[in-house]
């Protein structure tokens, strides 16, 4: 009924739980295909249960499939929880610790059970998650395809004389038309604006003979998209032509190299490696790239210091860059499957 968490429940042993608490909304969504606000779901090795309080009863009586038993909290999760703990002699509960405040971790200290432990036990849900599933990479495409309808739309009125924040508003009503929405607030930065890597949509004139970044992304269904595009306005200078054709090389070469087996670190040093024959290398700051799916960033991240190794059914974006200070910004970024002995440019039809 839920494979997931049948999943997950093959990691209990391994990391010597025999119960693990999700308090992270988009993980209990992955686990159990319905959106999550507010609520906890404890799974042990034969039941599940699903705590949250009466706003959200209807609706999961009415979306969540059979198998997972539905807990109304009057007073707190932590005093449900306990019942649950005690009912089910649960001894050592799993949680990512990652995902409590300093505040809720006390609270639930204070209350549980003397004959339960709480165990360290993080990542088990993202390492699900990392590998995407037929359906999600599906849902991915879905995505990108219509983030290819906004590109098109964007030809059309990316031009000189109309500012940032004027683009943004006719690409936020072409998106509401569609029935979707953004994965994160995009990022339209002209000129000069596009040094900046995380760039604020501002009232700048868009001039003629100058770059425009566009950096945007669509939930389709909870799965994301995460593009940058770069649109080149009138007569460009050779300078930015060469460094925009600096990046794409980068991006190609580490394209490339990518498959299962290697390393992220590799991936990001082919790209890196490169810039910095063409000189370019100190005006690229972050990392090479990142997962995407439920989240707009989720594992694997693409940079120098990861040493962890690409997998089979990731889907990771690309994403070389350059920032001049005060003067341009150039990046572009495409979205890539990890395959066995390769990998898939899910978005090398989007221009």
């Amino acid at each position: 009924m839920y494979p997931r968490i049948q999943k997950l429940r093959k990691l209990f042993s391994k990391n010597n739980i025999d119960a693990f608490l999700v308090t992270k909304d988009v993980n209990i969504r992955y686990l159990t295909n319905f959106s999550a606000s507010e609520s906890w779901l404890l799974i042990t090795p034969r039941k599940i249960f699903y705590i949250t309080d009466f706003r959200y009863i209807l609706e999961l009586e009415k979306g969540l499939k059979k198998g997972i038993e539905i807990i109304q909290y009057q007073t707190s999760f932590y005093h449900k929880l306990t019942d649950l703990l005690n009912k089910e002699k649960v001894k050592r509960l799993g949680i990512d610790e990652r995902h409590f405040t300093h505040a809720q971790y006390k609270a639930m200290v204070k209350i549980l059970p003397k004959t339960t432990r709480l165990v360290e036990a993080n990542e088990l849900v993202e390492q699900l998650r990392v590998i995407k599933e037929k359906y999600e990479i599906l849902q991915i495409k879905k995505a990108l395809e219509i983030h290819d309808l906004a590109l098109k739309f964007l030809k059309r009125i990316v031009k000189p004389g109309k500012t940032e924040n004027e683009v943004f508003r006719k690409l936020e009503n072409f998106i509401k038309e569609h029935n979707v929405g953004f994965s994160f607030a995009p990022i339209i930065a002209s000129g000069v604006n596009a040094c900046f890597p995380h760039a604020h949509v501002t009232q700048r004139v868009i001039k003629n003979n100058e770059p425009v970044l566009i950096d945007m992304g669509i939930d389709f269904n909870g799965y994301k998209s995460d593009l940058t595009r770069m649109f080149f306005l009138g007569k460009i200078a050779p300078h930015i032509r060469d460094a925009a054709e600096a990046v794409r090389e980068a991006q190609q070469r580490a394209i490339k190299v990518i498959r299962a087996g290697i390393s992220a670190a590799e991936v990001d040093a082919q790209a890196r490696k490169y810039l910095e024959e063409k000189g370019l290398a100190q005006y690229f700051g972050h990392a090479l790239g990142h997962g995407v799916g439920l989240e707009i960033h989720e594992d694997p991240r693409l940079s120098q210091k990861n040493s962890s190794i690409l997998k089979e059914g990731m889907v990771i974006t690309v994403e070389p860059a350059v920032y001049i200070p005060h003067k341009f910004g150039i990046r572009i970024e495409d979205m890539v499957l990890v395959t066995k002995k390769g990998c898939k440019i899910l978005s090398d039809y989007i221009d």
